[in-house]
């Protein structure tokens, strides 16, 4: 069997436990990868949705945020790409107190060599020692 691909209120349900109908299926999910009867894949852009959706929606701190993400991307069979990236981003989220994505981008910048940033709102990136911001 291939993979299945889980897409973000599947995550949401299992962590919010909001609609207890579908937290309890997510859970189940979840252990039969955990046991090795399935194999599941998300993405990026699911990850950061998550991160978004409990901090604007849910309104959770950061480090309840980046705890319940680190619960998802330590999930045995569970596949989903730059790992590292995501745990270092979590991190600098929750220590500079800077947005997600922002943090992501970040540490992509860092993996591939670049240093300067071209952006109109140079808070968050002020907070990243190895980045420099420069207004286009």
């Amino acid at each position: 069997m291939g993979s299945l691909f889980v897409d973000t209120n599947v995550f949401l349900r299992f962590l919010t436990n909001d609609d207890p109908v579908k937290a309890k299926r997510a859970e189940t999910l979840f252990r039969d990868a955990l046991r090795g009867k399935v194999k599941l894949a998300t993405s990026l852009l699911v990850i950061a949705e998550i991160v978004w959706t409990l901090e604007s929606f849910y309104k959770l701190e950061k480090p309840d945020i980046a705890a319940k993400v680190e619960k998802i991307l330590n999930t045995p069979n569970l596949d989903c790409p730059e790992t590292r990236l995501l745990f270092m981003a979590l991190d600098l989220y929750v220590h500079a107190n800077i947005d997600f994505v922002d943090a992501y981008n970040a540490f992509h910048m860092k993996e591939q060599g670049l240093t300067e940033i071209l952006i109109y709102d140079r808070k968050h990136f002020a907070r990243v020692p190895w980045v420099q911001t420069r207004e286009l």
